[in-house]
């Protein structure tokens, strides 16, 4: 049971992965129809706005993916040299990395709350209502601290955390 559920957040994560990667799209959608616009001069107003919202939500989707890759920046080289007290790091970090995710996934989710209470629009010539882009910034808060906690518990349980690879540990099987 806890394995399936397990993979199940595997899938999320890299559903999460996935969605950035459609963001990135966006992004170059958005530039691309930009610069059609400028040849045949005319505008598309707010392309530049809403490219930055596809950047944030891209980014803020690929947390929790880009973590279980290897993708962020580890201390490999310390972890290697500690040996057997590695596991203990490692737990101390993985917690620490869920507390500190779990306090920005709050604070986004009540600035989220916050923007759509009041009502509040961006200053660009778009007037996007601001809780739409910082709903995917609160939605990717929330899956990387649920993939640090997974981490945790697995780490745990299952005495393995979910990182694939390390580019450092994969150099040195070489």
């Amino acid at each position: 049971m806890y394995r399936r559920f397990c993979r199940f957040l595997d899938g999320l994560y890299t559903a999460g992965g996935v969605v950035a990667a459609l963001f990135l799209i966006a992004i170059l959608v958005l530039i691309v129809a930009q610069m059609v616009a400028r040849w045949t001069n005319t505008t598309l107003s707010g392309a530049p706005n809403y490219a930055g919202y596809c950047m944030a939500a891209a980014s803020f989707f690929a947390f929790a993916h880009a973590l279980n890759r290897g993708a962020h920046i580890r201390v490999s080289l310390l972890l290697n040299l500690l040996g057997t007290r590695r596991y203990w790091l490692e737990v101390f970090c993985f917690l620490a990395g869920f507390v500190i995710t779990s306090y920005v996934a709050f604070y986004a989710i009540r600035a989220n709350q916050w923007s759509h209470k009041f009502n509040d629009i961006s200053q660009g010539q778009d007037a996007t209502p601001l809780w739409i882009p910082q709903l995917a910034m609160s939605i990717g808060a929330v899956l990387l601290a649920v993939c640090f906690l997974d981490n945790v518990v697995r780490l745990l349980v299952l005495k393995r955390h979910a990182i694939v690879s390390d580019a450092l540990e994969d150099a040195g099987e070489l």
